[in-house]
């Protein structure tokens, strides 16, 4: 079952730049950095409060470290901005197999690695009224 609004996928050309607007604007700090080779992304996950389910929500500023990664190709489509959604759950494999039995299409055959060493799958932005979805578990099992 899905808990919670994990974070929002903010695609930027410049994170640093990114990261500073927030934090000087918001006040909003970087909780976690890493860089994805897989897809291809350099990201700070900045936490925006704690969740009552004893999870957290969080914006994720995403830069693409190579022209071809899905990040870079939306933003050269679609420029800054709001990339994805993300949902938490305690079980990404059984919530995308009852998603997918519903006629949505799961993006990953299985879930793949994401921030903080996640449990992640996608599901169509066609099938989601035009957003793209995350399914985010937490690596403790859990909800981040």
């Amino acid at each position: 079952m899905l808990t919670r609004i994990d974070h929002i996928g903010i695609a930027c050309f410049d994170l640093d730049k990114t990261v500073e607007f927030y934090r000087a604007t918001y006040g909003f700090e970087v909780f976690h950095s890493e860089v994805n080779e897989e897809q291809g992304v350099r990201e700070a996950m900045l936490k925006i409060n704690d969740t009552g389910d004893g999870g957290a929500s969080y914006l994720q500023l995403l830069e693409p470290t190579r022209e071809d990664s899905t990040v870079a190709k939306w933003l050269a489509k679609n420029g800054e901005g709001v990339h994805h959604i993300a949902f938490g759950t305690a079980d990404v494999d059984g919530d995308a197999a009852d998603i997918r039995s519903k006629g949505v299409r799961v993006l990953y055959d299985e879930p793949r690695i994401g921030s903080m060493g996640s449990r992640i799958t996608f599901l169509h932005p066609k099938d989601c009224g035009g957003v793209l979805t995350e399914l985010v578990t937490s690596a403790s099992g859990d909800t981040h």
